[in-house]
């Protein structure tokens, strides 16, 4: 008899959301070993290419493939961030406990994946109603340690406070602490007070699933020829400190051998544009583009980029889905940040400068026009040999199941 597995996460999605899918690629390895899975996803999420087609009722069921079932809740839209996007995570978490499920096959794990925080309650409240062997709480970010050290909020705000009562609930109900942060039981033990409870499952990548579509034909024009790239793919926000990514492009508008290229979208792409100089041409914006096309534009940059600031937080450390597409794509990379313990460092794939520093990102630059195209053959290598082996979906949903049993 199949197992079954309730997940309750208002922003997953399926590979025709375009955004999310974490859980459906877990759920298809976790059939084959006999497991139903429910997610109970929000009907509406910012970040999907394509939104779920539901009507005015508050759970539209909808039946993806054998075994794997999306539970659309009702939940209002709202802008990225701000009150809106809070409102919209308190209304899902009230339909989700208001609604009538009786239909369903009741659960034997209740999984809870943050952000929001909140769900956690409700998913105590259905481990208990439904008699489940065990209530699991997800962590992919730390709340509130995000906007205490990112946005700089002080631990006595109204939200920091609400957020620290969630958290602690999260942490002392759960039966298991699962996070994609290698280092986040730092934090999260110091809360629970059993260190057994935590594992570290990282994100991972379903390498069979991977797309290679190609580019439009004004995107491929964007892209300079006979030119050494530097290229960073994925949102620009404010996480990303590509300040310091313009501002090395500035350094070297002189050196007409290098060109940088920024591929997406996000709130801080018209705030980027404006640091550039009005002579500097060395720079290329392209929007966003499908995710089943990325690994074709991976294949113009001869050097993948990402960085990020100076900060506490990320001594937890990090699980961006970048790593994962870069190191596919078999690309060195070069990183800005601190070492913590990521992707880059334990694979061996690129080189690490220190962040917040432009002259640092230009040093790290040169180092790797310098190299060899077999040396850089082989820090791609590198990476693609770590990625395949750690961070596919197989492999992290075995890890899963022995958290399950």
């Amino acid at each position: 008899m199949s197992k079954v597995i309730w997940i309750l996460n208002q922003t997953s999605g399926t590979p025709d959301s375009g955004w999310g899918e974490r859980h459906y690629y877990f759920a298809k390895q976790w059939k084959e070993k006999g497991y139903k899975t429910y997610i109970f996803s929000g009907s509406y999420n910012h970040l999907f290419r394509n939104q779920p087609n539901t009507g005015s009722a508050n759970l539209t069921i909808d039946s993806i493939e054998e075994g794997i079932t999306f539970c659309w809740v009702k939940n209002p839209k709202y802008k990225d961030g701000g009150f809106t996007k809070f409102w919209s995570n308190i209304i899902y978490t009230i339909r989700l406990l208001l609604l009538n499920l009786k239909e369903l096959p009741k659960p034997d794990i209740v999984l809870v994946s943050s952000m929001p925080l909140f769900p956690i309650v409700v998913g105590n409240i259905f481990k208990r109603r439904y008699k489940s062997q065990k209530l699991i709480i997800e962590i992919r970010d730390l709340w509130p340690l995000t906007p205490i050290y990112l946005k700089g909020y002080s631990k006595r705000n109204p939200l920091v406070l609400i957020l620290s009562w969630f958290e602690k609930y999260a942490y002392r109900k759960s039966d298991k602490i699962v996070s994609v942060l290698p280092n986040a039981n730092l934090h999260i033990d110091s809360i629970s007070k059993l260190p057994e409870k935590f594992h570290y499952i990282p994100n991972g990548i379903d390498i069979r699933l991977t797309k290679s579509d190609e580019l439009h034909t004004e995107v491929l024009s964007m892209i300079p020829e006979n030119k050494f790239i530097i290229g960073y793919a994925g949102t620009i926000g404010f996480a990303n400190a590509m300040e310091y990514f313009i501002e090395a492009s500035k350094l070297l508008k002189n050196n007409h051998e290098i060109h940088f290229v920024l591929v997406g979208d996000g709130v801080l792409v018209s705030k980027l544009k404006s640091l550039l100089d009005k002579d500097q041409s060395n720079i290329t914006f392209i929007p966003k583009i499908a995710k089943s096309q990325v690994q074709t534009i991976l294949y113009y940059f001869d050097v993948c980029y990402l960085s990020r600031y100076k900060s506490d937080l990320y001594k937890y450390g990090v699980s961006y889905n970048k790593y994962f597409d870069y190191m596919l794509a078999k690309k060195p990379i070069l990183e800005s940040s601190e070492f913590i313990k990521d992707q880059v460092e334990m694979s061996g794939c690129g080189i690490i400068v220190k962040p917040e520093d432009a002259t640092e990102i230009v040093n790290g630059i040169h180092t790797l026009i310098n190299m060899s195209e077999e040396e850089k053959k082989e820090l791609g290598k590198k990476g693609y040999d770590y990625v395949k082996k750690y961070h596919n979906f197989e492999y992290l949903s075995d890890l899963y199941l022995k958290v399950f049993n």
